[in-house]
């Protein structure tokens, strides 16, 4: 930390000792914008330079804010930069202390206080700095920039808030633009009601006529060492880390979420949570499709427990700004009223329509956008308002086909067939059950692996009209089996058995009975090695293979290792009976040096692991007796050790 800043401390603790300072350094600004005006063109040696007017509006919380460092706002300095290079830095910049002047207005709360059962407090400055610039010809355009530290260190959104800055610029475009920022029509808001809807209007005039649109951005912070820089650092600026679960498109907590509409500037929803947060609003200007300039607005939003005594609500869809409903199947509506505190209601439904009922049902005459207001305890002393949008675009309907073969690895062929008044669709999103999704119109997708699965298709339409629609799609699970292989004795028989389909065909046809089913009998009268291919087709298509091998020995036998290692190395790890030419085993027995048995098993594809109840058995030498049924159905006995190594 440098000396400036150290001092700046040292300062606001020796006044807080004296009774002059309640909170800490410059917490006490709680938003800002930063505009400019386009003045005409003016001649310097020669060249045609351009004449602006940058205006920096500072907003001071008045009530926590720290005297000594709202004073310490003026004077403001101005950094201007073009193309990133340094250009000049303008230290004393001072507002206007004159009554009257607007360079300090004390803002409204523009509250209805008579229906507040406990109002909180409020008291907000705005500052205004002004700098008049003349600017050579720049085929980049300017930067002018104002930085501060310190935000409130009890902002919820943001992470370590109270050491970081803040950044506040404009942009002024290329000289071959003229052009003036949009100017935010209304003053930031200072009560927001904890669960009442909040509408507030965001939106900004522009002079030049240009089209606007509105987004929430980021904030921007400012981590230099001196608490108010005269010269200002160069862009580009970091955005502010938000605290996790915040977002700048997600700044404020609320259900329904808290959005801006993109065209008119409007901000909706519901917040949830009491706090402070830092919000961030960038109107866009756009001439002839391009964007040329974007006017930004920081404000720290306090959400606090206001207790309305009336709140007028119509619930609102999550993802739709400020709209209720998005009706694409008819043209009736059921109205939801979430208003408490009323006893009279009216509703307009924007078609010159009237209701008192509760919850209207109406039924509009035409397609459109309508707007909706309800009005509750008209004509009282505190009655409350809200305003939604009703779209009414019948009809949406949601479906699709699919063709191909249903077949593990072939490709199956999907067709939208959404029908829709409104043109265009321009949304689709397929889910096909196994974790994959596309959002091409019509998608090909292929299973690996048979199943039944759920295949979901969402699509939406300019209007916003959205639908589902879900169906099966059953992919065969087709496995082509054409059994284990095996080895017998000479002069046996094999009964195959192979599985899957419905159609078979063995290659070779060497010693067997039919190759066009799917349980040839084999005969072996010498020794050899036979591998067999089955190919297998089922009833919906699928086809495929499987092999099968065959080994004839001469005599039966039955080979037990006289050491194992169950070390886990894959080799050796398990102590089993390997049979030819018998039938099967009865069990198979291990015991250790003192009797106890330490395995049993009944399946010649089983056999000992080297554990003991649970535990590692340790090294030596272990005893086995093994009880089988030969091709003849007698029964034998056998016996024997085996060492156990690791």
């Amino acid at each position: 930390m440098c000396m400036y800043r150290l001092l700046y401390y040292l300062r606001l603790i020796l006044l807080s000792l004296l009774g002059g300072v309640s909170t800490v350094y410059a917490s006490h600004i709680v938003g800002a914008d930063f505009t400019y005006q386009y003045l005409g063109d003016t001649t310097v040696g020669g060249v045609v330079c351009k004449k602006y007017k940058a205006i920096l509006h500072i907003y001071q919380d008045c009530i926590t804010g720290d005297p000594f460092a709202i004073s310490d706002d003026n004077p403001a300095a101005f950094t201007v930069y073009s193309n990133n290079v340094f250009i000049r830095s303008d230290a004393n910049i001072y507002y206007d202390v004159t009554p009257g002047s607007g360079g300090t207005i004390s803002v409204p709360a523009n509250f209805s206080n008579e229906c507040v059962t406990d109002i909180p407090p409020t008291c907000l400055y705005r500052k205004r700095f002004e700098k008049f610039y003349v600017l050579p010809p720049s085929p980049y355009g300017y930067t002018i920039v104002y930085q501060r530290c310190c935000r409130n260190s009890s902002i919820i959104n943001v992470v370590d808030a109270g050491s970081k800055g803040s950044t506040y610029f404009c942009t002024i475009p290329p000289t071959t633009i003229n052009n003036n920022s949009a100017v935010f029509r209304n003053y930031p808001p200072q009560i927001i009601c904890l669960n009442d809807p909040l509408q507030y209007d965001h939106s900004a005039t522009d002079p030049d006529g240009d089209s606007v649109s509105y987004t929430f951005c980021d904030a921007l912070e400012y981590d230099g060492n001196n608490v108010k820089p005269t010269t200002a650092s160069a862009p580009p600026y970091d955005a502010v880390d938000y605290a996790p679960g915040y977002t700048a498109d997600r700044a404020l907590p609320g259900f329904p979420p808290i959005s801006i509409d993109p065209r008119t500037g409007i901000i909706t929803g519901t917040p949830n949570r009491t706090g402070r947060f830092l919000v961030t609003v960038c109107c866009n200007e756009w001439r002839n499709g391009i964007l040329i300039n974007t006017s930004k607005r920081e404000f720290q939003f306090v959400v606090t427990n206001c207790s309305k005594v009336v709140v007028a609500d119509i619930p609102a869809l999550p993802d739709v700004p400020n709209t209720f409903i998005v009706n694409c199947k008819d043209n009736n509506v059921q109205f939801i009223n979430n208003s408490r505190g009323g006893f009279n209601y009216r509703w307009e439904f924007g078609t010159g329509i009237q209701s008192t009922d509760f919850t209207p049902f109406y039924t509009y005459p035409d397609t459109g956008t309508y707007t909706v207001k309800l009005v509750v305890n008209p004509g009282t002393t505190c009655p409350d308002s809200i305003v939604r949008l009703v779209k009414i675009y019948p009809t949406f309907d949601t479906r699709y086909t699919d063709t191909g073969t249903y077949c593990p690895g072939m490709p199956i062929s999907f067709t939208d067939l959404t029908q829709s008044t409104v043109k265009p669709i321009d949304q689709w999103l397929w889910d096909f059950g196994d974790g994959n999704t596309s959002v091409v119109q019509n998608p090909v997708h292929i299973w690996p692996v048979g199943g039944t699965y759920n295949v979901r298709l969402a699509t939406a339409n300019i209007r916003g009209c959205r639908d589902t629609f879900i169906s099966r799609v059953v992919v065969q699970d087709f496995t082509p089996y054409a059994g284990d292989d095996t080895v017998i004795v000479k002069g046996e028989r094999i009964y195959f058995a192979a599985q899957g389909g419905t159609n078979y065909s063995w290659a070779p046809g060497t010693q067997l009975t039919d190759t066009a089913i799917s349980n040839p009998i084999g005969y072996y009268p010498d020794t050899g090695r036979f591998r067999y291919v089955v190919y297998v087709k089922s009833n919906y298509g699928c086809a495929g293979y499987d092999t099968v091998n065959v080994r004839v020995v001469d005599n039966v036998s039955f080979v037990l290792p006289n050491a194992f290692t169950p070390n886990g190395d894959g080799l050796n790890d398990y102590f089993r009976p390997r049979a030819v030419g018998y039938r099967n085993m009865k069990y198979f027995r291990v015991y250790n040096r003192w009797g106890e048995e330490v395995y049993f098993g009944e399946s010649l594809e089983s056999g000992w692991n080297g554990m003991y109840k649970g535990s590692v058995a340790p090294l030596g030498v272990y005893f086995w007796q093994l009880v089988y049924v030969d091709r003849f159905g007698n029964e034998g006995f056998m016996k024997g050790d085996v060492t156990l190594l690791r």
